[in-house]
Order: structure tokens, then C-alpha cells, then sequence
């Protein structure tokens, strides 16, 4: 099937004569000439292996294209039937479970609630609340009550979003009077602060309400509002294999985020509502704007015990959050906003707009929510309420929107829910939970550590005891499968014979995902039918030793009649200009020094490096002449890339060897580091995911190197 070789091509011009037998002493004079042509008119051996594209030429791989931050299109692709709708929705949930770190989900702790101080407000009552959703990590909130309660009430989460000093907040009584004139309010006091007049008009519709903090403010203070919501720089002192602090490699090989702490302060306070005796369990509802609107569509996605959810201004295809709290690596890699919204159908979801990244809601995403829901026969349980002649806001007619909406789909009976009559605002003095009688827990950097180990330490427990857990976990965060992998073609580019093997450089074009990876084919003349993909840190240039030629364990599997791939991962060999080795990856250009801007985006280049070897394991099934066997080898560097793609592979590898060096993902130490790969730690790191695997691979560290490539 090959052309004509220099050595095929020589022969075929010599007389006759001199053809027949070659073992003949007549013979040797010109058996020598032969051979000293050959090697004479063979191409030149090039140190490091052919290149694959012209000099200063890059793959065109979509993945060299600017990378995706918070600010790009989210669009939503609704299903087109239930049962699509039905795998789907069940992966998209699997996925922001495990991103935001509750998978598997922390104990649940005794809460050792205290409720004190109790204000009279008419017709209602505040009271200061706080609770531990950690063991000595404390909630803090308002908790504010009908004043006359007969029967069972629903319960309402009232998450605040990032306006300053949320609880406390006071616009003052200026700005109050201009967003009366505007109409965006009516009273000057409920003005002045709309998350109290939220829980307020609640309250007085027959709903008890719990207005919890946001880490880092008001009374919740145990880690502060700097490091949760304006975190800027990697800080030393919290990097390392033990003690570790939130944003360092460690934390996010475990999935430790601010999101992950918020999001489990949300189910913990449904845990508390349930817990107060007027509660009815069966009626919970969510409902917050800004970043709390980010809290109320992710605990709606995650917790089924949300019967009822209205996240304000924050739903949108655009931006989709700008915070350190609302963000965490691996959340958006494949979807957005309007994709977690959506998984609350059918259960009634109300939505606001305003002037801001919400503006374009009622023709691009809602649009897609909305046909998810008449898919499921619900078209009547999905509301957009779009007022974008407002700034950004949860002002009054957003409020009458959300009172209209859950006093319908909550039963509260009221005749007039949209009216909002005037009350007192209550102070900071008034509304702070902690005092002489009841003391500020203790925060700092020290109780940062031990909250982020005690979670380390549980998870650990978990996936050991319970092997799927670790592997629905790394399936999550690497994302690639033989199934996903794509369709992927050969296009050889060039063919030099070196005697006893043919070298083939071309690329491996990944036509689905349009991926150009180069790689170099040594293919024996005496093959057999099997096929080595095998792993360097140097790319493809790692198959060959200093002097050109392949190394020893790739010579041996040539000799064998085993075709070896030299591959360029991903920013290897090829993808750089320099073609050195990467030191960090790329990064968004937000400067904050936290990997969950880019990595929350953009997929992780370990993961990539797992995907290239899929690709050519797709590639070798269907395009080189259906190799019957496929082995893997991945020595010193790059045996953790071989690990994962075993374990993603299944059982199709036959042979399958791996050097680790003693490499762990829990001792990367730098968020831009190529192999830092979220979750790895927490899903075992590397002992499980070799344990993992259905093909055990050989362990070069424990065995030395397999008969098949000494």
C-alpha cells in the first residue's frame, strides 16, 4: 500500500545480473555499492523527529482561539424530547454538583441553632439567628415571622447578592427619594433597603423568611469579605500538601471554593427552615438577586427541596458573574446561567431583567427555558419578568412580581400579594446577631485551614469507602470518553523509509471538535497488527533519542512488528513556537489570582492532554487500517497522562504501562501549573484513578520496564 521506497527504486535500476542472487560471492562488489547508495540517498535522520508543519506554523486547533471568560455567549440548547431532556438535565446537574465540590456532599452536622432577640414589627417579627452548617462554622442571619401563624407556613430563602453591607444595607434617604421619582420604588424606607422590604413582604403574605449572609459579611465574618469576594493574589503561606487555604492548588484538586462553602450554607439553611416547628417542609422556596441570585439558581438546581424559585438579574447568556463567591473551576466549562435555571422545570421558576447582562433575557435564553418547559408540559410554570427601563435592581415591581409568584405557587391565599405597605427599617444596631450573651465564633487563617481539612478528610472517607463515587468524580472533571471523543481523521503528510520502518509524520484532525494534533507514525514493515501510543513529556520528539533514531523501548517495539504514535499533546512540540516545554498555562485576563476566571471556563490542559490520547485511540480504531490491538505507554512525565486515559479508555487498551514517577496531583503547587487538574486530589489522586481503571496498567516504578519494551 506504500510507494515505491529509495531502496525499491535502486534495485529496479540495476542490471539483471547483478539482481539475481544476492548471497553470491560474484555478488558482494555489488551488494556494497547497493547498501552504501541506500544509506547515501535515504533522507537525513533528524534529531528530535521530523516536524509535522512548516516552521512558525501552529495546528489549527480551535483551542489556540482566545480563551472563554465570564463575560462570553452562554447559550442553552433545549432538549428535543423528554428522554433527551431527561440525560441531559441529569448530566448538566452531575457536573455542577461536582464543580461546586458537593460531591460527594459534607455530613450533616448538628445545626446547635440560637434565635434571640425578637423585634416587634406589627404585623411580623425579626429575629437574630445563626447556626453551624459546619462544626464550628456559623450562619448568620434574620429570621423574620408572621405574627399570627395558624397551621403550617411555607418557608422562604432570602439570599442577598453583593449590595454593601447587604443586611445593613442603606442606600440613604437621597437615593431613596430618586428611585421613588423614577418609580422604581413607592416608600422611602423600603427604599432604602430592599432586602429587608423583600423578607418583609413576605413575612406579612404568610411565609417565614431567613435572609442568611453571604461569607464575608455582616456577622458572618469568620472568613472575611476580602479573601471571599476580593481575593487578588496566591498567598505562600496557604500552599502546600497539608494545611492549605482557599484558592491554592490544593484547594482546587479538592474543589474547595468560596461557591462550594455558599452553596453549603444554602442547603444547610434549608435543613434549619425545616427544622422550625410552623415550617411546612413541602413548601420551600428560594429567592435573591445579583450574586444572591446566583445562590437561589444554583441550590434550585441542586436541592429538590426547592419547591418554588425566583432568581432576580442574574439569568442571562452573558455575563455570568463576577465574584470569587459565584465562581469555581470546572462550573462553566459546557454551560451557563440559563442551562442551570433550567433544571429546576418543572417546578415553578419566576425571572427578572434589567439594564445590565440581563437585558437580552427575553429573546436569547428564555426562550430555550421556556421550550424546555412546554416540553415537559409546564409552560405555565415559567415567568419572565422583563423591565429593562430599570438599572440593575430588586425593586419594587421586580418584588411585586416575585409576591404575585409565590402566592400563587406557594397557596399563601392573599387577594392583593403585589400590594407592599410601609415599614420600619431596622438599623445595624438592631439587626447584628452577635453580643455580650451570644460571642463572635473565631475566624481567621488557622480556622480556614481546619474547616478546609475537616471537608478534605470527610470526602476522603467517602471515596474510599465507595469506588463510584471516585469514579462518577473523575469521569466529571476530566469530561472525555472513547464515546465523546469525536470523529477523528488521519491526513498523512510526509513518508521517509529508514529501512526496517517507514516514518510518518501527519496529523491527527479531530473533525468534531476541529483539533489538529501532530504526531509522528513509525510503522515496522513486518507489523502485526498492533499499535503503541506513546507518551513523552517532549511530545512526539520524546519517541527519539539524541542521536535521531528511536529510543531503545520504541526500537524494541519496532523490532516486535508494533507501529508506534509519537504524539504532540496539546502545547507540546508544535502548539508552541519554541516547541519547549510548558512551564504555565494560558490565563484569562483577569489578573485576580484565582483559577476558577479561567479554569471555570476553560477546560484544563491536563484533561486536553487526556483528550489527544482518546483521539488517537478513536483515530488508530477507525482509520489505521483497524489496528486489532492498541497498548499505551506512558514513562517518567507523562505516566499520569497515560493513567487517566486508561481510565477513560475502559477496556479497549490491551497493554498499558505507566511510570509515575511518584507524581500526585496534590503536590502541584501553582494554579497555572500544566497538570494542575481540579478534583484530582479529592477523587484519590493518582493511586485511584490506576486503581480505578479496568485495564491495569504495569507499574514501571514497582516492576522496571515490561519484557515487551526491554
Amino acid at each position: 500500500p506504500f510507494p515505491r521506497t529509495p531502496q525499491t527504486w535502486i534495485c529496479s535500476q540495476l542490471p539483471i545480473a547483478s539482481r539475481k542472487v544476492w548471497g553470491s560471492t560474484t555478488d558482494r562488489p555489488m551488494k556494497r555499492l547497493f547498501l552504501l547508495l541506500s544509506i547515501v540517498l535515504l533522507p537525513p535522520v533528524i534529531v528530535g523527529g521530523p516536524r509535522v508543519l512548516p516552521e512558525g506554523t501552529l495546528p489549527k486547533d480551535q483551542r489556540l482561539s482566545p480563551l472563554k471568560d465570564l463575560n462570553g455567549y452562554f447559550p442553552f440548547d433545549p432538549p428535543g424530547s423528554r428522554e433527551a431532556w431527561g440525560r441531559q438535565s441529569a448530566r448538566i446537574r452531575h457536573n455542577l454538583r461536582v464543580a461546586v465540590g458537593l460531591f460527594p456532599e459534607p455530613k450533616r452536622n448538628p445545626l446547635n441553632a440560637v434565635i434571640h432577640g425578637r423585634i416587634d414589627g406589627g404585623d411580623f417579627t425579626v429575629e437574630k439567628v445563626y447556626f453551624e452548617t459546619r462544626p464550628g462554622y456559623l450562619l448568620t442571619g434574620s429570621l423574620y415571622r408572621p405574627k399570627n401563624i395558624k397551621g403550617k407556613v411555607p418557608g422562604v430563602l432570602c439570599p442577598h447578592g453583593h449590595w454593601s453591607e447587604a443586611r445593613f444595607y442603606d442606600c440613604g434617604e437621597a437615593e431613596a427619594r430618586k428611585l421613588v421619582d423614577q418609580g422604581a420604588e413607592v416608600h422611602v424606607e423600603s427604599a432604602r433597603n430592599h432586602i429587608q422590604s423583600r423578607c418583609v413582604g413576605l413575612a406579612r403574605l404568610g411565609c417565614t423568611v431567613l435572609q442568611y449572609d453571604m461569607i464575608g459579611y455582616c456577622d458572618n465574618d469568620q472568613l472575611s469579605h476580602h479573601l471571599a469576594h476580593r481575593h487578588a493574589k496566591q498567598r505562600p503561606d496557604m500552599i502546600g500538601e497539608k494545611n492549605w487555604g482557599l484558592y491554592s492548588p490544593q484547594a482546587e484538586s479538592h474543589l474547595q471554593s468560596i461557591m462550594m462553602l455558599q452553596t453549603w450554607n444554602s442547603v444547610r439553611a434549608i435543613d434549619f427552615l425545616q427544622s422550625l416547628p410552623e415550617v411546612d417542609p413541602g413548601r420551600i422556596a428560594v429567592t435573591g438577586a445579583s450574586g444572591g441570585g446566583t445562590q437561589s439558581f444554583a441550590i434550585s438546581a441542586l436541592d429538590p427541596r426547592i419547591k418554588v424559585s425566583m432568581p432576580a438579574v442574574m439569568v442571562s447568556t452573558a455575563m455570568q458573574g463576577g465574584c470569587t463567591c459565584e465562581n469555581s473551576t470546572l462550573m462553566r466549562i459546557n454551560e451557563g446561567n440559563v442551562a442551570f435555571a433550567a433544571l429546576f422545570a418543572p417546578k415553578p421558576l419566576g425571572l427578572t431583567t434589567a439594564n445590565d447582562w440581563t437585558k437580552e433575557m427575553a429573546t436569547k435564553g428564555f426562550p430555550e427555558i421556556r421550550k424546555t418547559y412546554e416540553l415537559l408540559g409546564a409552560a405555565d410554570q415559567v415567568m419572565l419578568h422583563d423591565r429593562i427601563e430599570f438599572g440593575h435592581n430588586y425593586n419594587l415591581p421586580s418584588r411585586q412580581a416575585m409576591y404575585r409568584w409565590f402566592n400563587r405557587h406557594l397557596a399563601l391565599g392573599a387577594t392583593n400579594p403585589g400590594q407592599e405597605r410601609p415599614h420600619r427599617r431596622l438599623t445595624e444596631d438592631e439587626l447584628t446577631v452577635f453580643d455580650e450573651k451570644h460571642p463572635k465564633p473565631p475566624g481567621g487563617d488557622d480556622f480556614e485551614r481546619k474547616l478546609l481539612a475537616e471537608l478534605a478528610a470527610e470526602s476522603d472517607a467517602a471515596v474510599a469507602a465507595d469506588p463510584e463515587i471516585a469514579r462518577r468524580g473523575w469521569h466529571a472533571i476530566l469530561g472525555s470518553s472513547l464515546e465523546n471523543a469525536g470523529e477523528v481523521e488521519w491526513h498523512l503528510v510526509a513518508k521517509m523509509d529508514r529501512g526496517t520502518y517507514l516514518e510518518m509524520p501527519g496529523l491527527h484532525k479531530n473533525t468534531t471538535y476541529q483539533q489538529q494534533v501532530p504526531v509522528v507514525w513509525l510503522y515496522p514493515k513486518n507489523w502485526k497488527n498492533r499499535a503503541t501510543i506513546f507518551l513523552s513529556p517532549d511530545g512526539k520528539a520524546g519517541i527519539y533519542g539524541p542521536d535521531g533514531n528511536p529510543r531503545p523501548e520504541v526500537a524494541a517495539l519496532l523490532r516486535s512488528g508494533v507501529s508506534v504514535c509519537g504524539i504532540d499533546l496539546f502545547m507540546q512540540g508544535e502548539f508552541l513556537p519554541d516547541g519547549k516545554s510548558l512551564t504555565q498555562t494560558r490565563r484569562v485576563s483577569n489578573t485576580r489570582e484565582a483559577a476558577c476566571y479561567t479554569l471555570g471556563y476553560n477546560r484544563p490542559l491536563f484533561a486536553h492532554r487526556v483528550h489527544d490520547i482518546l483521539s488517537a485511540i478513536r483515530m488508530i480504531q477507525t482509520n489505521l487500517h483497524a489496528a486489532q490491538k492498541i497498548d499505551l505507554v506512558g514513562l517518567r512525565g507523562a505516566g499520569h497522562w497515560a493513567a487517566a486515559a486508561n481510565f477513560a479508555a475502559g477496556k479497549t487498551l490491551d497493554r498499558v504501562t505507566v511510570e509515575t514517577g511518584g507524581f500526585r496531583f496534590i503536590q502541584v503547587a501553582d494554579i497555572r501549573h500544566p497538570d494542575l487538574m481540579p478534583g484530582a486530589a479529592k477523587y484519590g489522586d493518582i493511586e485511584t484513578l490506576l486503581r480505578l481503571a479496568p485495564n491495569k496498567a504495569w507499574s514501571v516504578d514497582d516492576r522496571g520496564l515490561p519484557a515487551w519494551l526491554r
